[in-house]
């Protein structure tokens, strides 16, 4: 419990998100990355020659931290205008450079391009959590290559497969957010230096219509703030379709841990495998028995989260009118914040989940056997066919033994008993030595092993391999 028990707190703030992700998205991140980018303004301005000197810019360097937020919120009581207001308390601290800061810009200059070097920076800790997440995965699938177990279609038991061919099914998924992350990350600009319509025009008078130096001031802020480039045209502000495909990228993770989580409870319900658990762990109040998959019910419900907070910046780009409107600013500065701050959670929670994950091997292979003279029963008759019998009369006797199998399972709570069935009728020719060879789980999970070495090493492995520095990394839960 924190100290502030009679007003509302993010739950992100006080039990899920990381302080790592909380600092992203702070006062203290967002306002001296204002300063950092009107120092970063005020340079290129000096070195393009226009009356601002390298005392002033000093100045301005030497107070980007020490933020006084009193003086700006007094400001703003008379203002209204919160960039206004800051650049009135960083004047306060920086009296020489008082007369230049913010020279030429809109508002939009701090607020939109700090947007996008948070997102940049966001992205970043995800990135480097999904590659920790994925490389468990891998770990995960390589060891349980070969382990048989049940695959199921609608829920219902289909065919084998290995529990680490299913691993990879999840970490495919994560391979997919990880390449959609990849794309964003290289691809995202700042907006620069645009002026209050995106046409520059202030700035058209600053340097008297030299367009070279206004394209250089763009390329030298950029540079500095750690970009390639700044998006070629703009209104005041830069799209908030990035903010769109950003989110959707955050959205595309939740999905996948969604799916992964979903999986994992219904294991966890099966007793094939399980999420850690602490010695002292309580799953019910009530039920001291129980082994409730909390972890990945989190991940599912954070997930939910996530997943329909990426509607708000779809709905926002596409309702901005012309050159701008401000009704994207209270849904933006809480949807792209809490989607991050989601995002974060849930691969924490993730790379605490899939570095721990419970196997059990014989529960798995009591349900595959429970299931596999069904599955086998086209190999056995297909071995018949071979001896001589009839292909069709076959079928119509397996069809008619499975159908009272079925039933001696699941009307009386017996064992399944079509070997027993098969191995007395004449007609399939089988001995019991010869059933016990046929029914042998490992004969029935086709290439899950081989394509779980080839999938590692021709596409995991190599991601893993290029960002080995940030491997290692895990979370432990505290609540």
């Amino acid at each position: 419990m924190s100290g502030n028990t009679n007003s509302y707190e993010s739950p992100f703030c006080t039990r899920y998100a990381s302080e790592e992700m909380q600092y992203i998205f702070s006062a203290d991140k967002k306002f001296t990355t204002w300063r950092k980018l009107w120092v970063a303004l005020a340079r290129a301005e000096m070195k393009l020659g226009l009356p601002v000197t390298e005392a002033q810019v000093k100045q301005l360097e030497e107070h980007i931290n020490d933020i006084d937020y009193k003086v700006a919120e007094e400001r703003e009581k008379i203002s209204r205008h919160d960039v206004m207001s800051h650049v009135y308390a960083y004047g306060q601290a920086c009296p020489d450079a008082a007369g230049i800061i913010h020279l030429g810009a809109t508002s939009c200059y701090v607020g939109d391009n700090t947007d996008i070097i948070i997102m940049r920076d966001a992205l970043n800790v995800i990135r480097r959590k999904l590659v920790n997440v994925m490389a468990n995965l891998a770990k995960f699938a390589d060891e349980y290559k070969n382990m048989p177990c049940l695959a199921y279609t609608h829920l219902q038991p289909a065919q084998l497969t290995t529990v680490g061919k299913r691993a990879t099914l999840w970490l495919n998924e994560l391979l997919m957010d990880f390449n959609d992350l990849e794309y964003r990350i290289s691809t995202l600009s700042l907006l620069g230096s645009k002026g209050t319509t995106g046409t520059q025009a202030s700035f058209m008078e600053l340097f008297e219509g030299d367009t070279a130096k206004i394209k250089e001031l763009e390329r030298m802020i950029a540079e500095e703030m750690g970009f390639d480039s700044v998006v070629p045209v703009s209104g005041q502000t830069y799209s908030r379709k990035v903010d769109s495909q950003v989110l959707a990228v955050l959205s595309g993770i939740a999905q996948s841990a969604s799916k992964f989580s979903n999986d994992m409870r219904i294991l966890q319900s099966f007793k094939e495998m399980e999420e850690p658990r602490e010695k002292k762990q309580i799953g019910s109040s009530a039920m001291a028995y129980k082994r409730n998959p909390m972890r990945c019910e989190r991940i599912t419900s954070l997930a939910r989260y996530v997943m329909i907070d990426s509607l708000n910046p779809a709905f926002t780009a596409g309702t901005q009118w012309f050159e701008r409107t401000l009704d994207d600013s209270a849904n933006k500065r809480i949807s792209v914040a809490e989607a991050f701050l989601g995002v974060d959670a849930i691969l924490n929670i993730m790379m605490n989940v899939t570095n721990g994950l419970v196997v059990y091997p014989e529960i798995i292979r009591r349900r595959v056997m429970a299931e596999l003279p069904f599955m086998a029963s086209e190999n056995i008759m297909m071995d018949a066919v071979k001896k001589g019998g009839n292909r069709q009369e076959l079928h119509d006797r397996i069809m008619d033994y499975s159908m009272i199998a079925g039933e001696q399972v699941k009307v009386y709570g017996k064992d399944n008993n079509l070997c027993e069935l098969i191995e007395a009728d004449p007609i399939f020719m089988v001995t019991k030595e010869e059933l016990e060879a046929v029914l042998k789980p490992e004969n029935y999970t086709g290439r899950s092993s081989q394509q779980v070495d080839e999938f590692l090493s021709e596409y995991i492995n190599p991601i893993l391999e290029a960002n080995k520095d940030v491997l290692g990394e895990n979370f432990e839960m505290k609540n």
